[in-house]
């Protein structure tokens, strides 16, 4: 057992295990709204979009997050104004605006001669993480779980048929402003753990997973999420006792739960089916 509760002798460790728990729990809640429509892009383009925010908010000296969520918040909406005013295609304006948000954040770093640290906000420094930091990514988890549960069965509707959600009278503009909006938030309390590129793992990777292992939203929820949490905590104990970064250990870890689902998925696996299809053909023999 002292290898389990060794680390938590230290300060910086208990936080750091905390907020991971927290973002373990949040982004594969918000990414399985991601991976359902096939926007899991998305959430790229608004990770790397926080980056003028960022930039802007610490020239101004006001908060950053409120500068990266603003500077997220556009992202969508460039996003959705080229789609719909032009033939463009969605992955094709996502990738448009993903890279023109990223170029500009790096040249206002430069230019407005910021002192922020690059390399930290891109994968993050979660050892880093203060209490107050903690408080930050608790009440938005909070937050964002409690608008999830209310407003659940307009969610599931807007996800799975937009438009009978919209034949229905449900407002579906208001209804994808708020999804955009958890989706920067969540990214937005994220970026300090493990920064604006590794979050989409945590977003993407376990929910993913969870679609391999059940077809229910809210299951995929909670599946994804409780590989969320599991990661977050393999991959910090990993990065305590292996003294390799943190971000990448909790990444790489989401990998192995990933690939571990895709092999052996009862009904989606790929070395499952191959034994079902074989057990049935020699069953026929």
């Amino acid at each position: 057992m002292d290898w389990l509760l060794d680390p938590l002798n230290y300060d910086f460790m208990r936080q750091a295990l905390m907020a991971g728990v927290l973002i373990g729990v949040l982004c594969p809640v918000v990414g399985t709204f991601l991976i359902v429509q096939q926007m899991a892009l998305l959430g790229d383009v608004v990770a790397h979009a926080v980056l003028p925010g960022l930039a802007i908010a610490n020239f101004l000296q006001i908060p950053l997050l409120l500068g990266a969520f603003i500077s997220g918040m556009i992202s969508t909406f460039v996003t959705t104004w080229i789609q719909t005013q032009s033939k463009v295609k969605i992955d094709t304006a996502m990738a448009i605006t993903f890279s023109s948000f990223f170029a500009l954040g790096i040249t206002l770093l430069t230019t407005l001669k910021s002192r922020l640290d690059l390399e930290e906000l891109l994968f993050g420094d979660i050892l880093g993480i203060t209490v107050a930091d903690v408080w930050q990514v608790g009440l938005i988890t909070v937050a964002i779980l409690i608008a999830v549960k209310f407003f659940y069965k307009e969610l599931l509707f807007f996800t799975f048929d937009r438009l009978g959600a919209e034949a229905s009278g449900l407002p579906v503009n208001a209804i994808n402003l708020g999804l955009m909006t958890v989706i920067t938030l969540a990214i937005v309390a994220g970026m300090k753990t493990v920064g604006v590129i590794l979050v989409m793992a945590l977003m993407i990777s376990p929910a993913a997973a969870a679609s391999l292992l059940t077809t229910e939203l809210h299951w995929m929820m909670m599946i994804g999420s409780g590989l969320g949490v599991l990661s977050s905590l393999i991959g910090m104990y990993m990065s305590y006792f292996l003294n390799i970064p943190s971000g990448p250990a909790i990444t790489l870890t989401l990998f192995v739960c990933f690939l571990l689902a895709l092999l052996f998925s009862p009904s989606q696996g790929v070395l499952t089916s191959h034994f079902s299809m074989a057990k049935g053909q020699n069953s026929l023999d």
